[in-house]
């Protein structure tokens, strides 16, 4: 790809992704919702003037870890620690009971081989913690008791997540599942979150030493944007995705956060305060791309909507695809409307459930009505998710 193409395709996409999504949110509807319909009408869906190609899928990569790392770096640490179990419950619930009814529902109802049933379950279980905490900002919930429960739980899903795609890819190439390699990815990925934020510290305390010593605080803001990228790379190492270890850096670096062994290298309120300024103007920047860059990645167009098959195995996956997520706001207490945020703010599939059903795709797990059907599923639920949470939240 040209290099001034590229620069065409990023002004059209930011210019766009702006204007809708400011539209969107003028209108009363979730701007996320603007953004990812920019995605579909440039791409393959409808115009087809703009191809996801690498160049774009890095910059949207990036939107998204920053916007990861702001999250982290606001998160109401006591309120996570307070709703923890909680988070536990509905990650578990809402990664195992869509993964058991999607599984269920293929193997004994649609008569799909195991494989391909384990695979559909598996698809279901994907949360987009991207979209998830992206539409609660955008609301101004992420402070309440919900929004924090949804948070943790979108960490461990995308953890969990990760897990059931290398067992699943594994299974569909070998007939079986190595649970030592498995056990092994666990123990690096738990590794990983213990020792973290202690790493984050240090580095954090080193950048304001230097930062004192040559008298600028200019030094600040890239350093803290290559410890961001540093994580997102420890991250992906240890088989978590990227995103989380950018979470778990802003999580460490937040001004409400103190290791218990190493109260002296607790972030002062003006370091996390610079880092706060330096990362917003990036986070508006960046973030749009990522949700545009999710619709760019839908192919409407390879849906045969005239196919009775097609129509019932959608309204039956969907139908668990729903009822597995909602579900697990009803293992938590509190009001029905707090267990209904909880569920439906677990249901968008967004980039994770596209990146399954891609795994499917390459593994030869899903033919091409069984793979249209996934993706039209994974773009309901996303598309859905923040419709449903708006009404919520307004009644």
């Amino acid at each position: 790809m040209e290099l001034h193409v590229i620069f065409l395709h990023l002004a059209i996409i930011l210019f766009l992704a702006r204007i809708i999504g400011d539209t969107f949110g003028r209108l009363g509807v979730p701007p996320v919702l603007g953004e990812i319909l920019v995605g579909i009408i440039l791409g393959k869906s409808a115009l087809g003037i703009i191809q996801p190609y690498e160049a774009l899928k890095v910059l949207a990569e990036i939107g998204v870890i920053l916007l990861l790392f702001h999250i982290g770096l606001e998160a109401d640490i006591q309120q996570l620690k307070r709703v923890g179990l909680s988070a536990v419950v509905v990650a578990f619930v809402g990664a195992a009971m869509p993964m058991l009814l999607g599984t269920l529902l293929s193997y004994y109802l649609l008569n799909l081989p195991l494989t391909v049933s384990l695979f559909l379950g598996g698809t279901l279980t994907a949360t987009s913690i991207g979209i998830t905490v992206r539409v609660l900002d955008d609301l101004g919930k992420m402070k309440e008791r919900f929004a924090q429960i949804v948070l943790g739980a979108a960490v461990l899903d995308d953890i969990i997540g990760v897990v059931v795609l290398a067992g699943l890819y594994e299974f569909s190439k070998e007939g079986a599942v190595h649970f030592d390699a498995l056990a092994l990815l666990i123990l690096y990925i738990a590794t990983f979150f213990l020792f973290s934020p202690l790493l984050a510290q240090i580095l954090a305390r080193i950048i304001q030493l230097l930062s004192r010593k040559l008298a600028t605080e200019d030094f600040i803001p890239p350093t803290v944007i290559a410890v961001i990228f540093f994580f997102a790379f420890l991250a992906h190492e240890v088989g978590s995705p990227e995103i989380l270890g950018a979470f778990t850096a802003g999580l460490a670096l937040s001004r409400r956060f103190a290791i218990p062994f190493a109260l002296f290298l607790r972030t002062d309120g003006a370091m996390a305060q610079k880092v706060e300024h330096t990362i917003m103007p990036l986070v508006w920047v960046l973030t749009p791309l990522f949700f545009v860059y999710v619709g760019l990645q839908l192919n409407l167009k390879a849906i045969d909507f005239t196919s009775l098959k097609f129509w019932t195995l959608s309204l039956l996956i969907l139908i668990v695809a729903i009822v597995g997520k909602v579900t697990s706001g009803f293992f938590v207490s509190g009001s029905l409307k707090e267990k209904m945020l909880i569920g439906f703010s677990m249901l968008p599939r967004g980039e994770v459930g596209l990146i399954f059903a891609e795994f499917g795709r390459q593994a030869g797990v899903y033919d091409h009505t069984l793979y249209a059907v996934v993706i039209f599923v994974v773009a309901l639920t996303t598309l859905m998710a923040p419709v449903v949470l708006k009404f919520l939240v307004r009644e």
